[in-house]
């Protein structure tokens, strides 16, 4: 396949040599582009296999990931002071994300599509019956099944735009929801996932804070003092 091809490995250019064909692909030279896309090819491989088993073949995460890179060369500042594929990766990266988020046709089994079906259910009628929103512990006893498996099929069959979610944004430099989710522990992952669903209905202020405090372990005073808070005394 296409991408399999292209990945051999060869003789990498110099960081001088690449800046000379950016320079001359920004001004209109398709030779230069081109020999800049080859060389770059086994760096958009690195970045598709963090993207493999999600339901999307590797060549179209390739061609994707090509954009990416094609981008990076046009965007690219010769001024930076920066080698390229250190600019590259995070564009490449974006590139697939947006298609992914944009696409959200992950394949889903049908057997987890129904489990999700019930845990909605269940849920319903819990709030109902507690009068309040059911901790996953109390969902997953309900339905006889683990908290891991509550969260496998909300998470397998929510759509991937959620993860990208503005959360908080001040001064143009949006938190989303994927960046609040680090890596927790085993003992703690699912109750965070949960708690994401929670913020989501909070004010920009108060989501701020939730994030602060309970993902980035900050103490009160240190979210008191941020600027975006002068007049706050306590959080709790």
């Amino acid at each position: 396949m296409l991408w399999r091809q292209k990945q051999k490995k060869g003789k990498q250019p110099s960081d001088e040599t690449v800046r000379q064909w950016i320079e001359d692909s920004q001004a209109g030279d398709r030779t230069a582009r081109d020999q800049l896309v080859e060389k770059n090819t086994r760096l958009v491989w690195s970045v598709v296999q963090r993207f493999l088993n999600r339901g999307y073949e590797a060549e179209d995460l390739f061609q994707i990931g090509c954009i990416g890179l094609m981008k990076a060369i046009d965007k690219f500042d010769l001024t930076y002071q920066v080698k390229f594929s250190t600019y590259a990766v995070p564009m490449i990266i974006g590139e697939i994300q947006r298609f992914i988020r944009d696409d959200g046709t992950v394949k889903v089994s049908r057997s987890l599509k129904e489990l999700n079906h019930k845990i909605r259910k269940e849920k319903e009628e819990l709030t109902k019956k507690l009068g309040r929103v059911p901790t996953l512990n109390e969902i997953a006893e309900s339905l006889d099944i683990t908290p891991e498996d509550v969260v496998f099929a909300n998470e397998a069959t929510r759509t991937l735009s959620s993860l990208h979610e503005t959360v908080y944004e001040n001064e143009g430099d949006p938190i989303t929801l994927m960046d609040q989710l680090s890596d927790p522990d085993d003992s703690k992952w699912f109750e965070e996932l949960a708690l994401r669903d929670v913020v989501t209905h909070l004010e920009k202020r108060e989501r701020l804070i939730v994030f602060l405090r309970y993902y980035k372990d900050q103490t009160q005073s240190e979210v008191a003092e941020r600027s975006v808070f002068p007049k706050c005394k306590c959080l709790d």
